[in-house]
């Protein structure tokens, strides 16, 4: 069962989403509360678990990197020992920069950022191909993203 959250603490981490590094006093003064117990929200919802850290979001595309591929494998095997080397060959692959573990007819989920499609093809020839236990690979091009949004605050 998740977490139950107040409208404040919802609206503290749209907030903190939305800038992470705007100060104590310029959130305080959006979520409407003064600055000590905005601060001692901030605190409650780290120690809960709920703020797992700070990050800078980066746009791939201004790094040059304007392809996200979508990969989905399937093992040979869906053993244990079969998973953990797949997933030890994967950590090695800066171009694979998410991955989940899937049920369904394919056994991973990867995002594959790339320069071009020429290095993609690179990659998936020259590395993901050759990963131990691999059985197939399936390859979709997003044309567009509809919607971003790092968590559901309801």
């Amino acid at each position: 069962m998740g977490t139950q959250l107040d409208e404040i603490d919802r609206r503290i981490l749209r907030e903190l989403h939305r800038d992470g590094r705007q100060t104590h006093q310029e959130l305080s003064e959006r979520v409407g509360l003064s600055p000590s117990p905005c601060a001692r929200r901030i605190r409650q919802l780290e120690a809960r678990g709920i703020i797992t850290g700070y990050r800078a979001g980066i746009d791939e595309q201004a790094l040059g990197f304007g392809f996200s591929i979508f990969v989905s494998v399937k093992l040979d095997r869906q053993v244990d020992d079969r998973l953990v080397s797949f997933e030890e060959q994967l950590m090695d692959c800066p171009e694979i920069v998410d991955c989940w573990l899937m049920t369904g007819s394919f056994d991973y989920l990867l995002r594959i950022a790339a320069r071009d499609l020429q290095e993609y093809e690179q990659f998936l020839t020259g590395r993901l191909t050759k990963f131990n236990g691999v059985a197939s690979i399936e390859s979709s091009i997003p044309i567009r993203r509809i919607k971003d949004q790092a968590t559901r605050l309801e």
